[in-house]
């Protein structure tokens, strides 16, 4: 059988766009602190429509809605850990009911979000919680072992702003055997919290589930020299569509950049998962996904 790293080593994989910004276009209220993860228990079908339209457009691989879908989280809302769990869980069978219905052969990546993402004030953005490595290990385990439970091809360990968080994660990834990519939010050519990316991504390479590591919900004029620093594993790289995130007011402003044009400077930095991540939408993946096949058939 092909496993998910089989398929990356014949690579790129086109990864899907925004998950908040396409429910968004729906008509969903995502304004509450759980953003899209909300949905998982107040209206699947969304979730899965939006994975359907996403692999339409071109995509390979779904990222699940478990962003911000944590015990911690959804504890302050009132939901138990036994509700948690299920939803966890909920969130890999919706995409993975996606990935059935698609085109050609797709992939699950069930999202593990930063402890940041949680607290849903924009410290994803920052980094440096306050706390020890061993708390954020701690954080995260749980989750990453109800996903791991529901059988994900691989887990997308996104957005991470700062490498205490980093180095948490990967410790909790010991013993599930399941592979996972590592991307980080930046500020140019460092961390969210102002550390070296190439000390980053060097991290990554110290997992054996580790199979690509690079960045995320970045602006995309910041990708290819923030990939460029990569020399430790295979790259991934999905930013934002343009504009300025206001974590205050949650919105977006300013213009959307055409991320498909950065396309063949990813592939040149040794990217072999590629996409979208907030403000980028179908139409943007479906172009990405053409450019990319153009690139590939041209190399």
């Amino acid at each position: 059988m092909t496993t998910f790293r089989d398929a990356l080593s014949a690579g790129p994989l086109v990864l899907d766009g925004g998950m908040s910004n396409e429910l968004e276009a729906q008509g969903h209220d995502l304004g509450g602190a759980l953003w899209s993860a909300r949905l998982l228990r107040d209206d699947p079908d969304a979730i899965t429509a939006v994975h359907r339209a996403y692999f339409a457009a071109g995509a390979q691989v779904a990222i699940t809605a478990s962003y911000q879908a944590t015990y911690d989280g959804f504890a302050r809302l009132g939901i138990s850990r036994t509700e948690t769990t299920d939803l966890l869980r909920r969130s890999v069978r919706l995409a993975r009911e996606a990935a059935e219905h698609a085109a050609g052969t797709a992939w699950v990546a069930a999202s593990v979000g930063p402890y940041g993402a949680m607290l849903a004030d924009g410290s994803e953005y920052r980094g440096g919680y306050g706390l020890t490595v061993t708390e954020l290990t701690r954080f995260h385990r749980p989750r990453l072992e109800a996903l791991a439970e529901a059988a994900p091809d691989v887990f997308a360990v996104e957005t991470i702003p700062d490498l205490r968080e980093a180095e948490a994660v990967l410790t909790a990834l010991d013993g599930l055997g399941i592979p996972a990519w590592l991307s980080y939010s930046i500020r140019g050519t460092t961390t969210s919290a102002g550390q070296p990316l190439a000390e980053a991504f060097a991290l990554a390479r110290s997992s054996d589930a580790v199979l690509a590591t690079g960045v995320n919900c970045a602006p995309a004029a910041d990708t290819a020299a923030a990939l460029a620093l990569n020399t430790a594993l295979p790259g991934v790289v999905y930013p934002n569509g343009g504009g300025v995130w206001d974590p205050g007011t949650r919105s977006w402003s300013g213009a959307q950049d055409e991320i498909a044009d950065l396309a063949p400077s990813w592939l040149t930095a040794g990217a072999v998962l590629v996409g979208g991540c907030c403000r980028v939408g179908p139409a943007e993946i479906r172009e990405l996904a053409d450019r990319l096949a153009a690139a590939t058939a041209d190399s």
